[in-house]
């Protein structure tokens, strides 16, 4: 069972009846955490066991091992880790709940059969993704201002992220580790510390920032691209060169708007008391 540690940026969290199902793109198709699915499907209150024990009953009775259908992904786990998860792409999915006695596993198949649809169309004409992104923070309630900086930015992040991948670096533990340069440069500390100032856990740090916070996040990554480009840098080494100065860019605007607005940029606000529960996705 192979070990593979996606991108960071293409593990999200779907939603089935109100579960979180955590999910990674590898080689253009969804791959979805098999315990979160199990959780999801059986409401055990161990689902990590559960899927250990159905294991060992469908290899005793069925002569198959259900671990053939599974690669490791590295998602993040409650303990705002990175930590491989067994995970399984919808076919691999189809045959494991086969062997969860569950009155929800028809809905969830058609679910699945929806998200696993949404990416093909979303392979063939990417801007159906923005396009559903845009439309799932407007249901949350945030403001087309923001939303449009928010959008803006992820743009940007992609653009910053593809850069990288030309010049060398791969990892997704490379990317983390050049994303805290950038912003302890921009923001005196690493996103880590960023979400607990902002005393979150889960949740994404960008979705809870202020406009102002965008706008400099994405200045020091716009930056980054910049630089990494016009000097050529390649490697990690050099690479992590350029995002402490692209963080140096957006970090002295900061500080200059700061130390002439009198306002300090960087906030504990956040929007967990604000944002709207998205419609849940069922069947």
């Amino acid at each position: 069972m192979p070990n593979i540690e996606p991108s960071e940026k293409n593990t999200q969290i779907a939603l089935f009846k109100g579960n979180k199902i955590r999910k990674t793109i590898y080689q253009n198709e969804w791959w979805f955490s098999v315990v979160d699915v199990i959780e999801a499907l059986t409401n055990s209150l161990n689902p990590r066991d559960y899927w250990f024990k159905m294991k060992i009953r469908v290899k005793k009775d069925d002569e198959f091992e259900l671990s053939t259908l599974c690669r490791q992904f590295k998602l993040l786990a409650q303990d705002e880790k990175m930590r491989l998860t067994d995970c399984a792409n919808t076919e691999g999915l189809f045959r494991i709940i086969q062997s969860i006695p569950s009155p929800k596993a028809e809905p969830f198949k058609r679910w699945l059969a929806k998200v696993g649809y949404e990416r093909i169309q979303e392979i063939e004409n990417p801007e159906l993704a923005t396009k559903r992104t845009r439309m799932l923070y407007k249901l949350k309630g945030y403001s087309e201002a923001w939303i449009e900086k928010r959008m803006r930015g992820i743009a940007i992040r992609e653009e910053l992220t593809d850069e990288w991948g030309k010049r060398g670096l791969k990892e997704a533990k490379e990317y983390a580790i050049l994303t805290a340069e950038i912003s302890k440069a921009a923001f005196g500390m690493t996103p880590a510390e960023y979400k607990k100032h902002k005393k979150l856990k889960r949740e994404n740090l960008r979705d809870h920032m202020t406009d102002l916070e965008l706008i400099f996040s994405m200045l020091g990554e716009a930056s980054t691209t910049e630089i990494a480009r016009n000097t050529n840098a390649q490697g990690f080494t050099e690479n992590k060169e350029t995002a402490k100065k692209g963080g140096e860019v957006a970090g002295n605007a900061r500080k200059d708007l700061e130390s002439k607005s009198g306002k300090k940029i960087i906030t504990p606000k956040n929007y967990l008391g604000q944002i709207k529960k998205t419609p849940k996705l069922s069947e």
